[in-house]
């Protein structure tokens, strides 16, 4: 039985793994190193997926002699986890803490355009809700 991932239960280097793997969508050992900014070695790689794939984060194809990795979480699901983590975490819970920490903070300018559309979302949950 495979395990359920857990976001937060991750490695420096596993989640730099883990973003290149969202990003390619499924990828050799070889490809991920070439990703990597500061180039581990091959063993290495291939060794944290295989820690990757016991902790139930990813899982292999066999094409040939060579192993494809692919994410067994998508993207949209394990962006949430994270999400609802960091805000469990850091901000008691609060998506209101977070939003005011984002539009008060100096770390991350929002454009006119992204206050509109996150606007827009606002209006669109409220009136869902």
């Amino acid at each position: 039985m495979m395990k359920k991932p857990k976001p937060n239960a991750l490695a420096r280097r596993e989640r730099q793994i883990m973003d290149v793997l969202y990003k390619l969508e499924r990828a050799t050992v070889a490809e991920v190193l070439r990703k990597l900014a500061d180039q581990p070695s091959y063993s290495t790689v291939r060794a944290q997926l295989r820690i990757l794939e016991e902790k139930g984060h990813v899982r292999h194809e066999e094409h040939g002699l060579r192993y494809v990795y692919v994410p067994t979480v998508p993207l949209d699901i394990a962006r949430r986890s994270a999400l609802r983590h960091l805000v469990e975490t850091f901000f008691e819970g609060s998506a209101e803490n977070l939003v005011a920490t984002l539009l008060g903070g100096k770390i991350s300018r929002i454009s006119r355009e992204e206050l509109d559309r996150l606007a827009r979302l606002f209006a669109k949950d409220r009136k869902e809700s």
